[in-house]
């Protein structure tokens, strides 16, 4: 009997398990050189199996709500692909969890790309 309470003691704890630092919002802007800037803001949530999931905003485009298709965050280093857009992203987050820089590639030409994290 003791031991099935120790196991129901233990149930919500690991339930209420911190999110990974990667979880929250970040913005970042694109500099492609001829054209113009492009505001970029990645909303990354994590579910309660622990699996990621996100979707990505263009603030100058008016447009939102693009879907993550593949996010993997391991460590430090963050990588997302959103097929919708044909973009991919590979990044690596700073050691006070506040910045990720890395290579945007859309169309095949890699971009840097630092985000930040939002409030």
């Amino acid at each position: 009997m003791l031991y099935v309470g120790l196991a129901l003691m233990l149930v919500p704890s690991l339930a209420m398990a911190a999110d990974p630092p990667i979880v929250g919002d970040w913005e970042g802007t694109l500099n492609p050189g001829a054209q113009p800037k492009k505001r970029i803001v990645v909303h990354i949530s994590a579910a309660q199996d622990g699996s990621l999931n996100g979707t990505i905003d263009y603030p100058d485009q008016d447009t939102s709500g693009i879907l993550i298709t593949a996010i993997t965050y391991r460590e430090s280093t963050l990588h997302f692909e959103s097929n919708p857009n044909l973009s991919v992203y590979d990044g690596t987050m700073n050691k006070d969890n506040s910045e990720i820089t890395g290579t945007w590639k859309q169309g095949g030409s890699g971009l840097r790309l630092i985000l930040k994290r939002t409030p």
